[in-house]
């Protein structure tokens, strides 16, 4: 019975499969009995495939008993893209790393939210200890920071009236006017730095990137003792910021 299993299943995917490239070549929907004839399958068969498909959401029913992709796999599709596009940029933030003896990462302003999409560390150049996530320490980090400095007031005011400034070490900006201001104003503009804001012993520096109309930023980590650096690195980050925003602007 074991042995008869594997064969099975990987059959039903395989038809599976079938039923939802014929379901995404119907634009306006098709009826079971369509779908059964251009995939072959019984029409028994398709039905049972349809309404897995319907539960689990990969598929959806319209009113007049046709089908149609749905939210689910059209989710995955726009995480499929994501995730090409980010595949295009890896290797940048790898030489970055490398180049700079430092963890890279990379946010997106997404729905209202700052949100990490890609870091690359190594045993020698270790990411810092998210203790506390992005989405509620976009004040406290330069990544963060840079996202809000490049957001129209609007939607900074919008971002900052939903997340309190935490106290996160001594030095984080938790006065609203004086973030406000450091972001107008920073030294090293276009980059932006946290000072230990986020976690003690640990200094970031970050610029801006684009991915079509999406603000984010590319930023790296570093030690304390190396402060002094800041300056020298932020001379890196723009031109790999420059690269990896014309990375992500690509058609797939």
């Amino acid at each position: 019975m074991g042995a008869q299993d594997g064969p099975t299943l990987i059959n039903s995917v395989q038809r599976a499969m079938r039923l939802l490239e014929a379901v995404s070549a119907h634009e306006n929907g098709a009826p079971a009995k369509l779908l059964a004839r251009e995939t072959s399958l019984p029409l028994a068969t398709a039905y049972h495939l349809l309404r897995t498909l319907v539960h689990d959401g990969y598929v959806r029913k319209l009113d007049d008993g046709g089908f149609i992709l749905g939210d689910k796999l059209q989710t995955l599709q726009s995480t499929g893209r994501a995730q090409a596009l980010l595949s295009r940029v890896r290797p940048t933030l790898a030489a970055l790393r490398d180049e700079l003896a430092t963890a890279a990462y990379l946010t997106f302003y997404e729905e209202g939210e700052i949100r990490v999409a890609e870091i690359v560390d190594g045993p020698g150049t270790p990411r810092v200890d998210l203790w506390v996530g992005f989405e509620d320490a976009g004040h406290a980090t330069a990544l963060g920071k840079s996202v809000l400095r490049e957001l129209d007031e609007e939607a900074r005011r919008d971002y900052l009236s939903r997340h309190h400034l935490a106290d996160l070490t001594p030095r984080t900006i938790t006065s609203l006017p004086e973030l406000l201001r450091r972001l107008e104003t920073p030294p090293l503009a276009p980059a932006i730095t946290d000072v230990e804001e986020y976690s003690l012993g640990t200094v970031c520096v970050a610029v801006p990137v684009y991915s079509g109309d999406t603000v984010g930023s590319l930023g790296v980590s570093l030690p304390s003792n190396r402060l002094s650096r800041l300056p020298e690195i932020r001379e890196r980050l723009l031109p790999t910021a420059s690269r990896v925003t014309r990375g992500l602007s690509l058609t797939i």
